[in-house]
């Protein structure tokens, strides 16, 4: 075991993210890995700009972002996040985890066609939700 006071590496904290998946990461990952999407090889939590991605298809320079509840007070965070992300050549595309709950096949075909260069609906975080799937009344 490494020093107390080492600070962890981005790999490790990639590590530690991999081993202690969410639901929906575990469930799109059932889904993307081993190239079974289209042929596209994913890596899941990968370091890029300084942040540790949900999925990167490298060879598309695409990044794939599952955003829970917690991201809904994040909206200011996340667009600083997908800026620098972006400004190292990556498209990233969000989905809310229950957007992949709820149409699995959509999400996707959404995937596959943003891998390949091609329009994507762009999911920004709704002003709307307080948590996942609830709306304000």
């Amino acid at each position: 075991m490494g020093s107390p006071y080492r600070l962890a590496r981005p790999t490790d904290d990639a590590r530690n993210l991999r081993n202690n998946a969410t639901d929906a990461e575990r469930l799109l990952w059932n889904h993307i890995k081993g190239a079974q999407l289209a042929g596209l090889k994913f890596s899941r939590q990968m370091p890029i700009a300084g942040f540790i991605s949900d999925f990167v298809c490298r060879s598309r320079k695409l990044v794939v972002e599952l955003d829970g509840s917690q991201h809904v007070d994040a909206a200011d965070y996340d667009a600083v996040r997908t800026r620098k992300i972006e400004a190292q050549g990556y498209r990233l595309i969000r989905f809310w985890n229950n957007d992949l709950t709820d149409n699995l096949e959509g999400v996707l075909e959404t995937i596959v066609r943003a891998a390949l260069g091609g329009p994507v609906q762009p999911t920004p975080l709704p002003l709307s939700r307080t948590r996942e799937g609830e709306e304000r009344s």
